[in-house]
């Protein structure tokens, strides 16, 4: 008999697709894909969030913009002349008289004809009114400028995480932002808190004595405040602004004002790394009040890769007291089970996860480890 080979008609052509695609969906099983440690943050509803320290300085630089107050024009605002500030004295009538002079430790200064001269807590203005007076006697209308030309009686100390520490002179008030853009901005292990500690500055030098040592501690200079100003300081007190509040809600209240002898510190925050097979290595700031874990730490590295060895992972951690670094073997691929509990991570700590491949031994020992996240890029 001859067979028929003729090819079937079109309609059964597409019947036969359709019923060869429904048991393929029905007899095929679902395609399941591993569950990687970054969904961990995600059941708590909860997204990751790592920002670089330029991108938290940029928001600094940001909001001192935007909250910059306008320069106070009224005789209230200016400058007040301070001890062991320079002055540029100019007699215009009588050009031997000019002359650059200090202000004493006790505010005054020396002029030819006059004698010593108190000008701390005076004005520019306010002291050419007084010399005008005090020369009326040798001249018959005398007119006198004074400029301050370098400023050292109002210090104020930025210190702790920031990129450049150091003690700045400022005229009249200044804010939390603009002081810490005087000191260029937050370093790399920031916290999330700042300490305004009023007055504290002027006591920082006192010998044993009852004097000073720092020359900006004297009293003079506590009589240098804006007028109004000391009715508002409490020395001694410490104002305490989250940085996080400061920051993201860019609210006045939280810029508090800085007063000469003030000193602004910068809370450090401890810093946990995770290196080796992760996706985004790197050291993460930890807040004050934050709970860091090994899988909290992996997440905000972004997960493992697909190569990684889990059973092998390591927590590298440094004795405070004695420098001595111990290692603590971990099988992470137990913890994303449930099988055994989440390690809890100290301030300093390094998660190692080596790769299951021969790449591994570009990581041998904790030597390797801690020299590798010495280099990391510290996220936020």
């Amino acid at each position: 008999m001859v067979q028929n080979l003729m090819p079937p008609p079109p309609e059964k052509r597409l019947t036969f697709l359709a019923v060869s695609l429904g048991a393929c969906l029905l007899l095929c099983p679902p395609v399941s894909h591993p569950q990687s440690v970054q969904d961990e943050p995600n059941r708590t509803g909860k997204p990751v969030q790592a920002e670089t320290p330029e991108d938290y300085n940029r928001r600094l630089q940001q909001l001192n913009q935007s909250l910059a107050t306008p320069a106070v024009d009224s005789e209230q605002g200016e400058y007040r002349i301070g001890a062991h500030d320079l002055l540029e004295i100019n007699v215009f009538e009588a050009p031997d008289l000019n002359r650059s002079l200090r202000v004493s430790a006790g505010g005054e200064i020396s002029m030819p004809l006059l004698g010593a001269v108190q000008s701390s807590g005076l004005t520019a203005r306010e002291l050419e009114g007084t010399l005008e007076v005090r020369l009326r006697q040798y001249m018959k209308d005398p007119h006198v400028g004074v400029f301050v030309t370098t400023v050292e009686s109002h210090p104020v100390s930025v210190v702790g995480a920031v990129k450049k520490p150091g003690v700045f002179q400022i005229r009249g008030t200044k804010t939390v932002l603009e002081m810490l853009s005087m000191a260029e901005g937050l370093s790399d292990d920031a916290g999330d808190e700042v300490l305004v500690m009023r007055g504290a500055g002027l006591h920082f030098g006192s010998d044993s004595n009852g004097g000073s040592a720092n020359p900006a501690s004297q009293s003079p200079s506590q009589k240098q405040m804006p007028a109004g100003a000391a009715d508002d300081l409490s020395y001694n007190d410490t104002i305490k602004i989250n940085l996080k509040d400061l920051l993201e809600s860019g609210d006045q209240r939280f810029n508090v004002a800085v007063y000469p002898g003030d000193i602004v510190k910068v809370t450090r925050g401890g810093i946990i790394y995770v290196i080796g097979d992760v996706k985004k290595p790197g050291g993460f700031v930890l807040k004050t009040d934050q709970n860091m874990s090994v899988l909290k730490a992996i997440a905000l590295a972004e997960g493992l890769n697909a190569t990684a060895a889990k059973s092998r992972t390591k927590i590298i951690r440094t004795d405070e007291k004695t420098g001595q670094r111990f290692e603590f073997p971990i099988d992470l691929g137990k913890v994303l089970a449930g099988k055994t509990p989440d390690t809890p991570l100290k301030p300093a700590d390094i998660v190692f996860i080596p790769n299951s491949s021969g790449k591994t031994m570009l990581y041998k020992g904790s030597e390797a480890a801690v020299a590798t996240a010495s280099g990391l890029i510290i996220w936020r």
